[in-house]
């Protein structure tokens, strides 16, 4: 990816604004428009912001889009749930990460995935 330059973008398709039972699913006009933005290049003039936990840059803005569904924290109403939520799902992938970082002698993956 990097010898070529690709760009990789990761589109939740699932919910917004809290846990099942919470949020709503992302509707699929918003999922669309958010692949168009991605395919026509327009996204790259968004200004990013990485999230503090999982280390993702997300766009602060897309054209035709709310900004309150880019930014997980923002679109839930209980931001403590969010925040212990995300530590949880962070500490999640931190322990299951493990068995990678541990078995490879080729690469060091410490540096990625969640920080805490």
């Amino acid at each position: 990816m990097k010898k070529h330059n690709v760009r990789a973008y990761l589109m939740n398709t699932g919910l917004v604004g809290g846990s099942y039972g919470v949020g709503k699913r992302m509707n699929l006009p918003s999922t669309r428009k958010i692949i168009d933005e991605i395919l026509n290049g327009n996204i790259e003039k968004s200004e990013f912001v990485t999230h503090p936990v999982f280390q993702v840059a997300y766009p602060k803005t897309i054209s035709g889009i709310d900004s309150a569904i880019l930014d997980p924290r923002e679109a839930w109403t209980d931001k403590a749930a969010y925040d212990q939520t995300a530590k949880k799902l962070g500490e999640m992938f931190i322990k299951n990460f493990k068995q990678y970082a541990e078995g490879s002698k080729d690469f060091d993956f410490t540096a990625f995935g969640p920080k805490i």
